[in-house]
């Protein structure tokens, strides 16, 4: 029998209560706790929180506080990769980001949704991953929804709220964000 977790990652219906994921969420609570409290200015300590909160995130990831994750075990970064300040990462299924990205202020990735039927969202949840190539830029108050693929070198638009997938080097923007320019 699978457990919660291995639903949730396999973007199947979940119980989100499941004893072993609030203890993975209230562990994550905690780190965040200390980088975006006691930690809030970036240093050792903070590189030291970082690295324990993120795991399989590659050299030089930058995170200006407060940041928030649910998890952040299920968000997978390459190198070179920057979150501004009040980023929100719902990494309830994995969540990959290539190398040299950068987050504006405010950037939200939600891989965490619902189902549609009132009665299954009673107890039930979804999650779809989400996955970023390499040298991505995305504008402050960008919202990436669950389930979205964003191609590599791509600039998402301030504000913009990418409910499709985006081919590599476009600039997408509004809302919901459409490819406005090709940038190859």
């Amino acid at each position: 029998m699978r457990s919660e977790e291995e639903k949730m990652l396999a973007g199947e219906l979940y119980a989100a209560f499941d004893p072993a994921l609030v203890a993975a969420r209230t562990r994550a609570k905690r780190l965040l706790h200390r980088l975006n409290v006691t930690e809030y200015v970036v240093g050792d300590a903070a590189r030291g929180i970082l690295a324990e909160l993120l795991p399989h995130a590659g050299a030089n990831l930058w995170v200006e506080p407060p940041f928030h994750c649910d998890y952040g075990s299920h968000i997978h970064c390459g190198a070179n990769v920057y979150f501004n300040v009040n980023c929100v990462v719902l990494d309830a299924a994995r969540i990959t980001i290539g190398s040299n990205v950068l987050f504006g202020p405010g950037v939200q990735l939600y891989a965490a949704t619902h189902p549609l039927d009132a009665v299954v969202r009673r107890t039930l949840e979804l999650a779809q991953p989400i996955t970023i190539g390499d040298d991505c830029w995305f504008g402050g108050g960008a919202i990436v929804c669950p389930g979205i693929t964003i191609g590599a070198g791509c600039v998402i638009g301030a504000g913009a709220v990418v409910t499709k997938d985006i081919p590599a080097y476009s600039l997408a923007v509004g809302n919901p964000a459409r490819v406005i320019k090709s940038l190859a």
